[in-house]
């Protein structure tokens, strides 16, 4: 899952090398971190969100097999 996001996030920014994601894994949920830098956030999140949902949808969907919650969250 993690290279998944990696996957899709790393096209979009100006600096790939900055991109991270790390993984907290619960009891019943799993919340993935993206890291990006400041000036990529824009991209990223998008206009009105949307790019951030259509990644989070894709996470989630991809995530549905394991039997457990998925997030996703973006920081700078």
């Amino acid at each position: 899952m993690k290279e998944l996001i990696q996957t899709i996030v790393k096209p979009l920014v100006d600096h790939p090398e900055d991109v991270q994601v790390t993984v907290n894994e619960e009891d019943e949920k799993t919340i993935y971190s993206l890291t990006v830098n400041k000036s990529d956030m824009g991209k990223v999140i998008g206009k009105q969100g949307r790019v951030a949902k259509a990644i989070r949808t894709v996470v989630y969907a991809a995530g549905s097999s394991q039997h457990k919650k998925i997030y996703l969250e973006i920081s700078e």
